[in-house]
């Protein structure tokens, strides 16, 4: 196992992670810009609100952004770095990250979408793994955390990304399984890209209407946004070369081309297994994000998906809606309202 590991990014995924490995044995060290969630963590360790219960972990040893760098362990190259962060901070994160790195190190991205190529861009690619990962929770108040995935279906996919089966996927494999369930995988472009599918479908679609239930997915209109937005995901996936695969534990059997699924099926069955994964509530992240006023991953997942479409000349107009719609919230223009469905022509277009 490694012996130096950080988590850059204690939000509400990261502070799990981190709670976990430590409580595995691993001493990860913890690195965030908030300095009330880093003083709480190191103070009074987290509160953590699962499904079943309640849970308090001891403290972590977490360490403010600005304060790393004279940080005892900062001396001490990082095995194994962890970057849980909003995708628009993968980048910079990596940047920052890279002069406390051993020359065998290996940085993660776990997060939601396609960063692998951004973070190799500048450690480089042969220290870079790529994940895909399900992990839904809250976090409002330093230190306390609303753990809406239960550890027996939190899931991670970790993969090369050259496609090769190696030592240190085994290894990653081995220091996360404290996390949840692990897996890995020749193909984890194809992993995220069909998570990106059911990202696009419920992450800024839910949070510009301001739902909080899967419930509402009952509803003719929302269901038929989402479907539209998942179909031209997939769509502009397969332009692109990327074959669906089996995530959130799904098999082959029950998924995709292979089992006579339509586009539309396959929409509906990813946001469906996600929802018996997470429960009833969905204050997912991009509606927290819109909560706290903050800019979204919205044009790193739908916007992708436009960008994306536009170079392989499919019609994206749902997913372009949604970020039309995101983005004037985020101006402060419009509210988080179901009423925004009716900015959303019929035929997808926006």
């Amino acid at each position: 196992m490694p012996r130096n590991i950080v988590v850059l990014g204690a939000g509400a995924i990261g502070c799990n992670i981190a709670t976990d490995l430590a409580r595995a044995g691993h001493a990860p060290i913890v690195v965030d810009p908030w300095p009330a969630q880093i003083e709480a963590l190191r103070s009074t360790g987290l509160k953590i609100t699962l499904p079943d219960g309640e849970e308090s972990a001891p403290p972590l040893e977490a360490v403010h952004l600005c304060d790393f760098a004279s940080h005892r362990r900062s001396y001490e190259t990082c095995d194994v770095a962890l970057i849980i962060m909003k995708s628009q901070d993968a980048r910079w994160m990596a940047d920052f990250v890279r002069p406390h790195l051993a020359p065998d190190a290996v940085v993660v991205g776990l997060m939601n979408g396609m960063n692998d190529e951004a973070i190799a861009s500048v450690v480089g690619r042969e220290r870079t793994v790529g994940a895909c990962i399900e992990l839904a929770a809250e976090l409002f108040v330093p230190g306390e955390t609303l753990r809406k995935t239960p550890r027996e279906r939190t899931w991670f996919a970790l993969g090369e990304l050259d496609g090769r089966m190696t030592p240190r996927l085994e290894m990653l494999r081995g220091l996360l399984s404290c996390c949840g369930q692990v897996t890995t995988t020749a193909r984890i472009g194809d992993a995220k890209w069909t998570k990106l599918v059911t990202n696009a479908m419920i992450l800024s679609p839910f949070a510009m209407l301001g739902v909080q239930s899967y419930d509402a997915i009952r509803d003719p209109q929302i269901a038929g946004l989402l479907r539209r937005i998942g179909c031209e995901t997939i769509a502009v996936g397969a332009a692109h070369g990327y074959r669906l695969q089996p995530i959130f534990g799904l098999t082959e059997a029950e998924f995709g081309a292979q089992a006579g699924n339509t586009p539309g099926a396959i929409a509906d069955k990813l946001v469906a297994t996600l929802a018996g994964h997470i429960g009833k509530t969905s204050r997912n992240t991009a509606l927290q994000d819109l909560m706290k006023k903050r800019r979204t991953e919205t044009d790193h997942i739908n916007g992708l998906v436009v960008e994306l479409g536009r170079q392989a000349g499919v019609p994206t107009p749902a997913n372009r809606a949604v970020c039309d719609i995101v983005h004037r919230i985020e101006r402060g223009e419009l509210g988080s309202s179901i009423e925004n469905l009716g900015l959303v022509e019929p035929g997808g277009q926006g």
